[in-house]
């Protein structure tokens, strides 16, 4: 069996220790071009070359990520199973980043973070839980781990996706078609959807207006669903209390973007949820070994949907 790693910007020692140890039989190398032709590899973000030598020999090939947008720009034969990591460890990040967020931004922490820097010792209101609704778009793996993380804390939880689901203490939303509804009913905007043609840009004008007022955003889906001029018009105009944010159309970050020198928005460096390299290399490798014994495997990507 051999098996190429291409992933770019990837640090490959311990994915390549991880592999050893778990396929001791396999070949295990790095892609250069014009390397042979390998039974399975783990990409991200590949280049175009490496599909185009290696995809008509593939068995299967493993995004080391939940997120395929990148392979999105590519050109991808449709006969090539893809496999994109189910979880391997970065839901629960993904909920703890997110809770963190929207119990900063409930609890009015920055606010007491301000009074403090200046030695301001204050009591703020407290909040009603009822008024901070949240809606979370994107209800797959760590959609749904996100979801129910908050109904823990008893906030009113609401769900968005392009197909029907059911999630015990979510009220779930479907389909384009109820998508105002869901964004009515939410001040506090989760988004973790897949980017792809449909979802691109989703975050922008109009479905922020749609808002309750003195909403709060938080985007640990990608940079292309967020329109940025658009969330910094509501900001400044007061419909939008803030932000924070994870992912970027362009990253890193410009030195340049106002999002930097905004007081209202927090930003991280795509850091919500890192691929967790022994927990995805065991779920890939435990794949491989399904495929072997002829046994079906989950989490096929679906590059027409994108996702």
């Amino acid at each position: 069996m051999k098996v190429l790693f291409c992933c770019d910007d990837t640090r490959p020692e311990p994915w390549l220790k991880g592999l050893f140890d778990a396929l001791p039989d396999a070949e295990v190398s790095i892609w250069e071009p014009g390397a042979a032709q390998a039974d399975y590899a783990l990409v991200w973000a590949p280049p175009q070359q490496f599909i185009d030598e290696q995809a008509a020999g593939l068995k299967a090939m493993f995004n080391i990520g939940a997120g395929v947008d990148a392979l999105l720009r590519l050109e991808v034969p449709a006969a090539l199973p893809v496999y994109r990591l189910e979880d391997a460890g970065m839901s629960v990040q993904m909920a703890e980043y997110v809770a963190q967020a929207v119990i900063r931004f409930f609890r009015g922490l920055d606010r007491y973070e301000a009074d403090m820097a200046q030695g301001i010792w204050q009591h703020q209101r407290n909040p009603r839980r009822a008024d901070y609704p949240v809606g979370v778009m994107g209800l797959g793996k760590m959609g749904e781990r996100v979801a129910k993380a908050l109904t823990v804390f008893d906030f009113t939880v609401n769900g968005w996706s392009r197909s029907p689901r059911e999630l015990d203490g979510v009220k779930c939303f479907s389909g384009t078609e109820n998508l105002d509804a869901f964004l009515a009913e939410t001040r506090v905007l989760v988004n973790l959807l897949p980017l792809h043609d449909e979802t691109r840009d989703i975050i922008n004008a109009r479905s922020l207006a749609l808002l309750q007022p003195g909403a709060y955003v938080i985007n640990v889906g990608r940079g292309g669903h967020l329109v940025d001029a658009d969330l910094i018009a509501q900001i400044d105009a007061g419909h939008v209390s803030g932000a924070m944010l994870d992912v970027f159309r362009e990253e890193p970050l410009p030195a340049d973007h106002p999002f930097w020198a905004h007081e209202k928005i927090i930003l991280t460096p795509h850091t919500s949820a890192r691929t967790l390299a022994a927990d995805s290399i065991a779920q890939i490798t435990g794949k491989v070994a399904a495929m072997s014994r002829g046994e079906p495997v989950t989490g096929r990507v679906d590059l027409k949907k994108g996702y």
